[in-house]
């Protein structure tokens, strides 16, 4: 392989990979405006006391009940 054949392979498959580069940078910025600070995220819960109570309850009260002792 000579050097213009080899500089030749090395634009091409920098270009390439450049490209993808890109395109994987629009697709996160897309994703990520989608999902922060928006009522459309599925994994956001709003309501933490209640998800606690429902979930831990008693765990949930007995660790958080002096909380309000340390003021």
């Amino acid at each position: 392989m000579d050097l213009d054949t080899r500089l030749k392979l090395i634009r091409k498959v920098g270009k390439k990979f450049n490209n993808k580069i890109k395109r994987n940078q629009r697709v996160r910025k897309t994703e990520s405006q989608s999902y922060m600070f928006n009522q459309n995220n599925i994994n956001h819960y709003t309501d933490a006391t209640r998800y606690a109570n429902e979930y831990y309850g008693d765990t949930f009260h007995h660790t958080t009940r002096l909380d309000n002792d340390w003021d």
